[in-house]
């Protein structure tokens, strides 16, 4: 008998995460394809059809069956009806993706956002498995978040729950514009993409180096970023009340040296708040296609208990 699996995708502006995953978590085989954003959004619904069929055939060669599929894709998603409402990374609008994935390849598919996939696969799977109440935050380009509890994260009402890289924590006229439209968004100032903007170098782990190596200039950058990351999270930690925050995107490779200055500030911040426990995600660059997964394994247990 073939062993089940979800074919897992997780879909970014540059490349698609796949994996074969089974019922327990285990990835059984990964690989990834360049998205082809570039192309237009026609070309990317084009290559996600053709990639969820070849993880199809690839885990039938490999003697496995697939029973779902799950897709993570970053913007704003209706999750119950199927729909990527906007994604700008990817250049879709209004697309039935999910409808379209099951049609192509006569499975059941799910569609989830990118983030809060990865919250549930964190919750379920990772950092947060022996808490309740978990908000996972993750940071890179932007940031973003999503609220776990009891291993259930919410899409909010249109698809736009955890948008707390929007949070405008500065005001006044020096406060960063926000490709959102806003000015002072905590993403303008603390997210990995920002950090490096600052300082001028490539990529934020450029900056966590020369932290580390003792430059001035770089430290000065970083306090601006923790102090602005702490503010943000203090107002989620007032709307959510979290037992635990769990740190995922590139940011959240430097470790210590944004763990610790962070939870200074924040307890420098803390009023009447109970602080949660701050760390960094278990499963890291994984966490979406385990979130996808589980998304697909999610629907076929549902499908099951309709059947019953």
């Amino acid at each position: 008998m073939s062993e089940p699996v979800a074919v897992a995708m997780d879909i970014g502006g540059t490349g698609i995460k796949c994996a074969l995953v089974d019922r327990a978590g285990e990835i059984r085989q990964a690989g990834r394809y360049p998205t082809g954003a570039d192309r237009g959004p026609d070309a990317v619904v084009q290559t996600v059809l053709e990639v969820a069929t070849d993880q199809v055939m690839t885990a039938k060669t490999a003697g496995m069956e697939s029973v779902a599929i799950g897709l993570a894709v970053p913007g704003v998603i209706d999750e119950a009806n199927g729909t990527a409402v906007f994604s700008a990374n990817l250049g879709l609008r209004d697309v039935p993706l999910r409808d379209l994935v099951a049609k192509h390849t006569g499975l059941p598919a799910a569609l989830g956002h990118d983030v809060r996939a990865a919250a549930l696969a964190e919750a379920r799977l990772g950092a947060g498995r022996s808490t309740r109440r978990m908000l996972f935050v993750a940071i890179g380009t932007g940031i973003a978040a999503g609220y776990a509890v009891d291993g259930r994260v919410d899409p909010g009402g249109h698809g736009a729950s955890g948008e707390i890289g929007h949070i405008v924590i500065r005001t006044g006229p020096d406060a960063r514009p926000c490709g959102c439209g806003a000015r002072g968004c905590l993403e303008t100032y603390a997210s990995a993409a920002a950090i490096a903007r600052i300082y001028g170098v490539a990529g934020a782990s450029d900056v966590v180096a020369l932290v580390n190596a003792g430059d001035e200039r770089a430290r000065a950058v970083w306090r601006e970023a923790v102090d602005a990351l702490a503010d943000g999270l203090l107002t989620g930690i007032a709307l959510w009340d979290p037992r635990l925050i769990v740190l995922g995107g590139g940011l959240a490779g430097a470790g210590d040296t944004l763990l610790v200055p962070l939870r200074d500030a924040l307890a420098k911040r803390r009023t009447f708040h109970q602080l949660p426990e701050v760390d960094v995600s278990e499963l890291g660059d994984e966490a979406g296609c385990h979130g996808a997964a589980l998304l697909a394994h999610d629907l076929t247990e549902a499908e099951g208990h309709e059947e019953q």
